[in-house]
Formats: C-alpha cells, sequence, structure tokens
C-alpha cells in the first residue's frame, strides 16, 4: 500500500488551489472585457455582436462573408444586417475579391481606428504596466498559456456549434 507523504498532499492541494484560481481569475477576465466592449460599442453605437464581427474582419480580414459568419459562430442571414450595420456606420465596405470578381470581401475602414483605439486607451495601458513588471520569461510564459487558453476555447466552442 502506497502512502502520500504529507508534502505531496500539500503540494496537490496547493496546485489544485492555484489551478482553481486560475479558471476563476479567467472567469472574471471574460466578464470585465465583456463589460469593458459592451462600453465601446455602447460608446460606438455598436452591439455587442458588431463590435465583435469588428474586430474579427480587422484582426483577420479581407474576409468573405460566410468567412466571417463561420468564425463568428452566426448563421449567414444575421451576418448580413451586421454588416449592414457596420457598412452604414463607416466600419467596414465590401467589394469584390480581387482573386474571384464573383465574390465579395469584407474589409475594415481604418478611417474610424482612433476613435476605437482611444475607447480602449485606459485598459491598453493598463496591460502595458502590466506587463512591464514582469520579466522576458514570465512573459513569454504568459502569452503561451493565453495563446493555448485561446485556443482551448476556440476547440470548445467548436465542438457546442458542431453537437
Amino acid at each position: 500500500m502506497t502512502s502520500i507523504s504529507s508534502s505531496d498532499s500539500d503540494a496537490q492541494h496547493r496546485r489544485r488551489r492555484l489551478t482553481s484560481s486560475i479558471k476563476q481569475s479567467l472567469r472574471e477576465l471574460s466578464i470585465q472585457l465583456s463589460l469593458l466592449n459592451h462600453q465601446v460599442g455602447t460608446r460606438l453605437g455598436l452591439n455587442d455582436v458588431d463590435l465583435d464581427c469588428l474586430d474579427l474582419v480587422s484582426r483577420h480580414g479581407p474576409l468573405s462573408p460566410s468567412a466571417l459568419a463561420e468564425r463568428a459562430g452566426l448563421h449567414p442571414a444575421t451576418i448580413t444586417g451586421v454588416l449592414d450595420r457596420l457598412e452604414r456606420g463607416g466600419w467596414v465596405a465590401r467589394g469584390r475579391d480581387p482573386s474571384d470578381r464573383r465574390a465579395v470581401v469584407v474589409r475594415a475602414l481604418r478611417n474610424r481606428n482612433a476613435e476605437l483605439m482611444r475607447l480602449y486607451s485606459g485598459m491598453n495601458s493598463s496591460m502595458t504596466d502590466i506587463c512591464a513588471s514582469y520579466g522576458d520569461k514570465e512573459l513569454e510564459v504568459l502569452a503561451d498559456f493565453l495563446r493555448r487558453t485561446a485556443e482551448a476555447g476556440q476547440t470548445a466552442t467548436d465542438k457546442l456549434a458542431a453537437d
């Protein structure tokens, strides 16, 4: 019969506590970022889905409407309404795909980026300050953790969407 030493038990308990704390912090971060995005969207006259789609087009575009729908996890008919609102607001433009003139692509318009960046400037400044308190190796670990966490979220989302 194998017994677990007191120090092993303490280490396991500490690890479970730390893992639980990370999961709780990620949930709180998710909520806080959602609230921040909601406030930014409200100031810009965009709903949450519109702001998410604008971010996706800005980061991954130009995209076809169907590719955007897939990335956003939305029905193609919903994307039409989102793109109509974003286009009316001067956030995106739809145009012909240069490689296939029959296809449409959506690209972000940069003329309103300053307005968007101003609304996120408080969070961006805070993130710069927080990152300044870590060494390069620690930042590498944090960047890897966040990348892998985002990938896990994407996998979980894809799995739910497929069910």
